[in-house]
């Protein structure tokens, strides 16, 4: 049986047609646009996303030896995805990387709410949450909700488009909407962020049990799909990246190179949320039994595509060329990455978070610049390990940028860490897939799935020789963030 999964990002949908042993047989790519109408906003059409998966399926479809038997997707998670009583889109998906609703997380921040609210559900808020996004239009844009029946993300909204049903993962209602120790919706909460009102635009929370439906008749004429075929609900982007790197028993840990720099840890249990520094995220991971303690930052692949533009080359990859040309102390330029309109939410939170070039001389080259920028989102990951519960002992990369030698091996000596290259070009369409995998019986259960079909194409030690260099520049690193915390919130007024 061949089988199909969907893994829809921020800036690119992919999907992947697998064959019977597992093996990638073909992928589709469809990019999708961002749009930033006003400062700070990042939004999707909704319909342009669900075109951009229906076209990459049907050329994955066409290209496979069979007929699939099972499609299983992922999304990117977080914003709000909205659509009326007859699933139609009530206006643009407002964005997990959105900062219009900055300074309400900011008064929460105060008033103590983001303090309780982790308490509860394990998670620190941030602008780009469902639950700030609701609480901003319902003061700014009181329409909107009102003609809303679903609050979806991305994965639900092509869910919904997939079957007829409007279901969230229980994964992306971990955060901000359940009490993570009971697994259940907590009305606390949304006591907590004034959305009472808001609570039956919920959906029902799909768990580990109730991932699976069947494919509807217009999603069968829409894409290919055979009629009728099982679609999985898997877990959002985030986890199905942890899942499709093997990491699915505690202490195994992984990190995206992607749009979303996150660092994640697999635990076991979700008591800790009790004591742990509000900072991260702590979601459901769709393995049974195991949570995932991750810090998505807003210090990603698009701070490798300005610095790209800054120094008037083409692409991050090049980037990585030029930085590979730079000395090793990068001439004394410190980069810290912190660019995003919405600022920085992991490890630490502050949306008047902004970035800066340090340490420039007329000695300064472009070459020094670009390994300092690369340098800077490097220290991003070693800052989200420091904040881990625990140290891993092998951290696994995933996304475009774990296709550049360079970087794993700066990885591996500035975070101190081995790292761990999976041989898949796809790991979170892979981390869908062996959800379907298990979810349909298939498979017997994750470990198994995992020893089976997950491979590992190369691993990187850290130096040594670079060690101690590595805890001076990860503390100057802390220094410069401390020093330039005072003149954040001028700079966005």
């Amino acid at each position: 049986m061949t089988s199909i999964a969907i893994d829809a990002g921020t800036t690119k949908v992919k999907v992947v047609g697998y064959g019977p042993d597992g093996a990638e047989l073909t992928a589709a790519s469809r990019p999708t646009q961002v749009l930033r109408p006003r400062p700070g906003w990042s939004e999707q059409d909704m319909d342009q996303v669900w075109d951009a998966v229906a076209g990459a399926v049907r050329e994955v479809v066409a290209a496979l030896p069979e007929p699939p038997g099972l499609v299983a997707v992922t999304g990117q998670g977080d914003g709000a995805w909205l659509v009326d009583d007859r699933g139609r889109p009530t206006g643009n998906a407002v964005l997990w990387n959105d900062g219009r609703a900055a300074s309400l997380v900011s008064e929460w921040e105060r008033d103590g709410t983001v303090a309780e609210a982790f308490r509860i559900c394990g998670s620190r808020l941030s602008t780009g949450m469902p639950n700030a996004v609701l609480a901003w239009m319902r003061e700014h844009d009181p329409d909107r909700p009102a003609r809303s029946r679903h609050l979806l993300t991305c994965g639900g909204w092509l869910f919904l488009k997939l079957t007829g049903e409007a279901a969230v993962d229980e994964s992306e209602a971990s955060a901000p909407f359940l009490d993570l120790r009971q697994r259940t919706v907590s009305d606390r909460l949304f006591e907590l962020y004034g959305l009472e009102w808001a609570r039956d635009l919920l959906p029902a929370v799909r768990d580990d049990d109730h991932r699976v439906t069947q494919l509807s008749a217009a999603a069968t004429a829409e894409t290919g799909l055979p009629a009728g075929i099982p679609v999985v609900l898997a877990p959002y982007d985030i986890c199905a990246t942890a899942i499709g790197s093997g990491a699915v028993s505690a202490g195994r840990a992984c990190t995206i190179l992607g749009t979303t720099l996150a660092t994640e840890i697999v635990v076991d249990s979700a008591d800790s949320v009790a004591t742990d520094d509000p900072v991260g995220i702590t979601v459901t991971l769709g393995v049974p039994g195991h949570y995932l303690r991750a810090f998505p930052t807003m210090s990603g692949g698009d701070m490798l595509d300005w610095g790209a533009r800054l120094l008037g080359l083409a692409s991050a990859g090049e980037l990585m060329s030029l930085a590979e040309r730079g000395a090793e102390h990068t001439a004394g330029v410190r980069f810290l990455p912190y660019l995003s309109p919405a600022g920085e939410r992991a490890p630490f939170f502050d949306p008047a978070a902004r970035g800066s070039l340090s340490g420039l001389s007329l000695d300064s080259g472009r070459e020094d610049v670009a390994r300092a920028v690369v340098e800077g989102v490097t220290m991003a990951i070693r800052d989200c390990l420091a904040a881990a519960p625990t140290t891993p002992g092998l951290l696994t990369l995933s996304g475009g940028g774990a296709g550049s030698g360079y970087w794993t091996r700066l990885i591996a000596d500035l975070t101190g860490v081995p790292v761990a290259i999976p041989a898949d070009t796809e790991i979170g369409a892979r981390g869908a897939w062996l959800t379907g995998m298990v979810a349909t019986g298939r498979e017997p259960d994750f470990p198994t799935a995992v020893a089976r079909h997950v491979r590992i194409a190369d691993t990187y030690e850290p130096d040594p020789k670079h060690s101690p260099a590595a805890a001076d520049r990860y503390a100057e690193f802390l220094r410069l963030r401390e020093l330039h915390r005072p003149i954040w919130g001028t700079t966005t007024r």
